[in-house]
């Protein structure tokens, strides 16, 4: 939740603007903000460490129009240096910082000078996304399926896009009843930037979307989640931290690393899968997944150890 009380005015503008007219999501607009009141509270701190309690409420825009690349520059290493954050974390702060100070200069012309025009990015070293393999991903699909549980068609349900549709954790809380379309085995899902797009169901899906349904409650649904797919045993939309508990639940019971194995990693274990066994074009492989960069997609194209060695065994001089 955004305390907008906590904000000065042209930051809470930055906000409005990204809500209506770019119509970026609740969740890209709140990382925004957060990134953009520690940045400015380190600023307002004159580049100090302690700097969370930092009233920057009555910011003025005086003050920003005197930040320099260098200060953001300073913020970024303090980021690095002081709380160790990733490249990936520091990444999208800087992207943050960029989006904001293109905003004060080229839409809302509040500031003559952008000096975050040149504001590079930290460079991200290319890592191969941990995922399951196959084997583990039938076991996890097992424990789902657990008749103790006593929301094991709901827990299965969900399991199951995970592994084969590849979606994202907000894209299956927001699923609806009514954008699924049974007859052409497809569903739509509103994706990051809240962008829309179909996502093709097989007849796993299929299935375990219809034994939940028949058991998905009928009366007395909280109103505003009357068209939510999963609920919760509150009878409301199923939340975001109710998935990652049941899908950790899972990965304990499977014997799998929590601190290795998430939700996200999921989505990386459905598009390996994919590519690995299902000869998936990589550029459906991006359509699939919702990727606007094939670059994205590109890091599910690695290799195991078993297909390495593969290749060497398949050299026609390996008999000789």
């Amino acid at each position: 939740m955004i305390n907008r009380d906590d904000n000065p005015d042209f930051l809470n503008s930055f906000l409005d603007y990204n809500i209506t007219i770019l119509n970026k999501s609740p969740n890209t607009v709140k990382e925004y903000n957060y990134d953009i009141v520690n940045f400015l509270k380190f600023i307002k701190s004159d580049k100090k460490n302690n700097f969370k309690d930092i009233d920057i409420s009555k910011m003025t825009l005086d003050e920003v129009k005197h930040i320099k690349i260098e200060d953001i520059h300073s913020y970024i290493a303090y980021l690095a240096t002081d709380l160790d954050s990733k490249p990936t974390t520091r990444a999208r702060k800087v992207s943050s910082i960029r989006v904001f100070f293109n905003y004060l200069f080229r839409n809302a012309k509040l500031i003559e000078n952008n000096p975050a025009q040149y504001l590079e990015t930290p460079k991200l070293g290319k890592r191969i996304p941990k995922y399951l393999s196959l084997d583990e991903s039938k076991k996890l699909l097992d424990i789902a399926k657990d008749e103790n549980n006593r929301n094991n068609k709901r827990d299965f349900a969900i399991t199951t896009l995970f592994l084969n549709c590849g979606m994202r954790l907000s894209e299956l809380v927001g699923i609806n009843t009514t954008d699924i379309n049974f007859s052409e085995c497809k569903l739509n899902v509103i994706g990051k930037g809240n962008k829309e797009r179909t996502i093709y169901l097989n007849k796993a899906c299929i299935n375990a979307i219809n034994d939940y349904l028949d058991v998905r409650p009928k009366i007395a649904i909280k109103y505003n989640s009357k068209e939510a797919l999963f609920l919760s045993e509150r009878k409301e939309r199923i939340s975001n931290r109710t998935v990652q508990t049941i899908i950790k639940k899972e990965l304990l019971k499977a014997g799998l690393d929590i601190n290795k194995y998430s939700v996200h990693k999921l989505r990386h274990t459905a598009a390996t899968l994919m590519y690995q066994y299902g000869n998936v074009d990589i550029r459906a492989l991006q359509e699939l997944l919702g990727h606007e960069s094939i670059s994205t997609t590109e890091i599910y194209t690695h290799v195991d150890d078993i297909q390495v060695r593969n290749a060497v065994e398949s050299n026609p001089l390996a008999n000789l």
